[in-house]
């Protein structure tokens, strides 16, 4: 303080004699000049000191900058081994280097897809499964990390049964069954399953009026899927069945695929549905293929159907429309003065719209044309069903209570949505003991009955039910 005191004090002075007339040479007192060389050398000695602070602020810069260089260098030219990190797991190779010689058929009956599905899938997910190798590991293949998700979609096992087989922790079973549904979801999930529109929309159409409903793009259907109980509010996950379970909702369209089936019985099963329409045809080649249009997953077990369908986009994407149609108006039939657009087929717990029909309930007295109607639809809604047994079927992780986040479940129904999709286009072809795992048994909980909705009233949507009941069947 004492030093800033005096060097105010000499500034002042020598602004005060800098303002004044310059004094001739040798004129200025020996005073003066003394207060004058004392500030010129505070001020050099002050620069000094600021120019070795930067000078060393560089240096030390520098070092830094060539001390990285060198590291990063020597990373690149020498690999660093940790065997400590790793733990060498020899046995667990016995399975996955033997699958790689399974013929088509123990390959199909292990992993739910044929090798040809599987490679497909690995093209079309390999980009983003692949993870970069570094220096303390070698990363897991982008084929065993989908063979590792596939065999937990299709079985459901314990991580620690499906790290021993395939020679991984039992944490990474848990990150790659993760990495890979994320993958599905988010890669093909868009382009496989999407709403039918143009041709598709027209070829739909087609096929439920060739089973006798008309102005049909989909049947929507809910399904409950079992989960262990969530440790956060587990009464909301509990349904009208007893057990936790969340809700997958679905549209299923109506489309044949013909596919070589080799069982008589799986025929039958599988073609029960067709067989009133084509008859001898199915003789000669058999199946029954039906696409997810559109899914949404994830609600508590205890929510109502009407509720779920209200919260989905699908009813947004409806209801937001200036007409309320889901489908383009031009598409619909116009008789007797009475607009039908295309719309959906569902049970009796979802509401009556215009662009969602359903059933009358069996409570009230109904008439030939409404029975008729009534039984028709119900009918034309049993692909739901099937699709949903062909699902479970083939994915069984939608059958037990898998030990999973519940917070990973929709998007593991989804991911599986996905899969069966695939399956069903590139006709690979549904075993028929996969069937009779879905049988009601000690292991598969029988789906709660539905709920019936009571809030529908007399609309435009009931003129257009009548319409159809009275007129077009």
């Amino acid at each position: 303080m004492e030093a800033e005191e005096e060097e105010r004090s000499l500034a002042a002075l020598c602004s005060v004699f800098s303002r004044s007339s310059p004094p001739l040479l040798g004129g200025q007192s020996p005073g003066l000049q003394r207060l004058q060389a004392a500030l010129l050398r505070r001020s050099r000695a002050r620069e000094v000191a600021e120019r070795q602070r930067r000078r060393r602020l560089y240096l030390r810069r520098r070092r830094a900058f060539l001390l990285s260089s060198i590291a990063a260098m020597l990373s690149l030219l020498s690999s660093t081994r940790r065997p400590v990190w790793v733990k060498r797991r020899p046995p667990g190779q016995t399975f996955w280097s033997v699958a790689e010689l399974f013929d088509e058929d123990e390959w199909k009956a292990q992993f739910r897809v044929s090798r040809e599905t599987f490679d497909y899938l690995l093209r079309l997910l390999g980009p983003a499964i692949r993870r970069r190798r570094t220096n303390y590991r070698v990363p897991i293949e982008p084929r065993r990390r989908l063979a590792i998700a596939l065999w937990w979609l299709a079985r459901c096992g314990e991580y620690r049964c499906i790290a021993g087989m395939f020679g991984v922790g039992i944490a990474t079973v848990c990150n790659i069954v993760r990495q890979v549904t994320a993958a599905i979801v988010e890669r093909l999930h868009r382009r496989f399953v999407q709403l039918p529109r143009g041709q598709q929309l027209h070829d739909t159409v087609r096929a439920f009026a060739a089973r006798r409903y008309p102005q049909c793009a989909g049947a929507i259907g809910g399904t409950h899927i079992p989960i262990a109980p969530p440790r956060d509010h587990p009464d909301h996950y509990l349904n009208r069945g007893g057990w936790h379970s969340v809700i997958l909702q679905a549209v299923v369209d109506h489309q044949l695929r013909w596919v070589p089936v080799a069982s008589s019985h799986h025929s039958r099963v599988a073609t029960r549905p067709l067989s009133l329409l084509y008859g001898s045809a199915l003789n000669r080649r058999r199946a029954y293929g039906v696409s997810f249009t559109d899914v949404y997953a994830g609600w508590p077990g205890s929510t109502s159907s009407s509720a779920v369908l209200c919260s989905s986009d699908l009813y947004l994407k409806a209801e937001d429309r200036p007409d309320g149609y889901l489908f383009p108006r031009e598409k619909s039939l116009l008789y007797d003065d009475v607009e039908i657009p295309v719309h959906l087929i569902g049970d009796a717990s979802y509401p009556l719209k215009p662009w969602l029909m359903k059933g009358y309930i069996e409570e009230h007295q109904l008439s030939p044309e409404q029975q008729r109607f009534t039984f028709t639809l119900a009918s034309v809604r049993s692909v739901v069903d099937a699709a949903f047994m062909r699902l479970k079927g083939r994915w069984r992780c939608l059958l037990k209570k898998s030990d999973i986040d519940v917070s990973m479940m929709p998007r593991v129904v989804v991911s599986c949505c996905v899969l069966h999709n695939i399956c069903e286009q590139r006709g690979d072809a549904f075993l028929p003991e996969w069937s009779v795992e879905t049988a009601p048994s000690g292991t598969y909980l029988i789906q709660p009955e539905m709920e019936a909705y009571e809030g529908d009233v007399y609309c435009a949507a009931e003129v257009i039910r009548q319409t159809i009941a009275f007129n077009l069947l």
